[in-house]
């Protein structure tokens, strides 16, 4: 199979079932985005930290392609020969509250927040911290993708709460790795 094939020398993609779409098409910036939260996650994943985190990256990052599988679907054509049907793995059942599982054990075990962290403390913290914030991205993305075109809801509600692990696992990290957090205090110049 060859990697490049010259269909898309003009700024057209396909999405699975057929149709090409614009390159920066709202379907194609989600699930695009879907995969660089992926890479990221990957980045982490690679890093020097407790291999049950690197666990939970990799079940997260199975998801995620999945995700973006099933958002490269046309959701209009439910049928035909080049139709396709994907599920979500496991989504339903249990990938969300496992997220919901781990942050609250990993916050269990932090401080109480009393004022929002600045990003930052160490490259494995900041990494995580860029992969929260595409997350949320990818987020505003599909949000605005499912007011043109269906969605399955369960995405929004797995990216939304996946956020929310990123920044409690980089709040974790930043403890395991004793790295400062840094408190956002309004109107402090230092």
């Amino acid at each position: 199979m060859k990697i490049y094939t010259k269909t898309g020398d003009q700024g057209t993609t396909g999405l699975m079932g057929g149709t090409r779409v614009a390159k920066h098409h709202i379907r194609i910036d989600s699930y695009g985005t879907i995969d660089e939260l992926n890479s990221w996650l990957g980045l982490i994943r690679d890093q020097q930290i407790n291999t049950a985190y690197q666990e939970i990256l990799l079940r997260i990052q199975q998801q995620l392609f999945a995700m973006g599988a099933v958002l490269a679907c046309e959701p209009e054509k439910g049928s035909g020969k080049r139709a396709f049907k994907i599920k979500l793995p496991n989504l339903k059942s249990g990938e969300i509250k496992l997220l919901e599982v781990e942050i609250d054990k990993m916050n269990e075990t932090l401080e109480p927040m009393t004022h929002f962290i600045l990003p930052g403390g160490h490259p494995t913290v900041s990494y995580c911290h860029i992969a929260r914030t595409v997350c949320r991205r990818a987020e505003r993305l599909i949000s605005e993708l499912s007011e043109q075109s269906k969605v399955d809801e369960q995405i929004l509600v797995y990216i939304n709460r996946l956020s929310d692990y990123l920044f409690v696992l980089a709040r974790r990290l930043s403890a395991d790795l004793k790295a400062d957090e840094i408190k956002w205090i309004p109107g402090n110049k230092s």
